[in-house]
């Protein structure tokens, strides 16, 4: 691990879309969210990542609920939030806030983003804005998504690194020659908390069908050697098994130590579950989590 990683991420983290106050559906939820929030900090994790596209308003609310976790974008879309103004609103938070919080940023995909062009080209674009900004978002409070060859050396000069979702330990492999030993490698990883393997799986493909639409995450999976008969029927057992943690919490932790092998600095624990629970969060889960990885946090 990077002296940068462990000081910044710590090892192990936890990624939830289910953390956003601006999408919550009034006080309530926004308190229990607030809680949640709390409670991670507590309970030892490294970082907290905010998904599902978050705004700098999200991450402020998420740095207001806690007091020493590192609070990360798990990713903002450079095409819904300008450069220009998320510059200024991180700007204008306290030091103690811009210390606590790394901006991750991502092209997200062709299919979402209406006039979607040279995605790249409008990376480096929007870093160079918050380079010139005052006070500048530097690369020491920024990491990028990236699947790819260009994406990954981008996140190795320009960025803390890179924090690659939906990836199998194989590419944390390939990503972490790619990027050299010195930038972050931050992977996310989803975890289904499951002994019954097939409920498991059933559970797992729900969230996947998504992911399965886009092309940023099929054509990586086909580099990677799977096929397109793997995609069918919601993702293959072999699909499957290469992208979660399924099973018990000694699996989890097997399936978590490959990607640390495979030259993960930190791994961002996504924890998924059933369909029919809805919106809930997962704090059970997540304390599970914080007992099972105790020597890693």
């Amino acid at each position: 691990m990077t002296s940068t990683a462990h000081e910044t991420f710590g090892r192990i983290g936890i990624w939830s879309s289910a953390l956003s106050t601006e999408r919550a559906s009034g006080p309530a939820q926004r308190d229990a969210v607030a809680a949640a929030l709390a409670d991670l900090d507590e309970l030892g994790f490294g970082t907290v990542w905010l998904g599902g596209n978050p705004s700098p308003a999200d991450a402020a609310a998420a740095l207001a609920a806690t007091r020493r976790i590192t609070v990360a974008t798990g990713i903002l879309s450079i095409w819904d939030h300008p450069a220009r103004a998320v510059a200024e609103q991180i700007g204008a938070w306290e030091e103690d806030e811009r210390r606590r919080f790394v901006l991750g940023l991502g092209v997200s995909h062709g299919p979402m983003v209406p006039g979607y062009a040279k995605p790249y080209s409008a990376m480096v674009e929007y870093l160079d804005v918050l380079d010139a900004a005052v006070p500048p978002v530097s690369g020491g409070r920024r990491i990028l998504a990236a699947l790819g060859p260009k994406m990954l050396d981008l996140a190795a000069h320009r960025a803390l690194g890179a924090h690659p979702y939906l990836v199998t330990a194989e590419h944390t492999a390939q990503a972490r020659a790619a990027l050299g030993s010195g930038a972050v490698l931050a992977p996310e990883v989803s975890v289904v908390l499951d002994t019954d393997a097939e409920r498991a799986r059933t559970t797992a493909r729900a969230m996947l069908a998504l992911y399965l639409q886009l092309p940023n995450y099929t054509d990586n999976l086909l580099r990677l050697g799977f096929s397109e008969s793997d995609f069918e029927g919601g993702g293959s057992v072999r699909l499957l098994g290469a992208l979660f943690a399924l099973g018990d919490a000694e699996q989890v932790r097997g399936r978590v130590q490959e990607y640390v092998d495979a030259g993960a600095d930190h791994v961002a624990l996504q924890v998924v579950t059933p369909a029919d629970q809805g919106a809930e969060l997962p704090r059970e889960q997540w304390r599970v989590l914080a007992e099972t990885f105790a020597d890693f946090l």
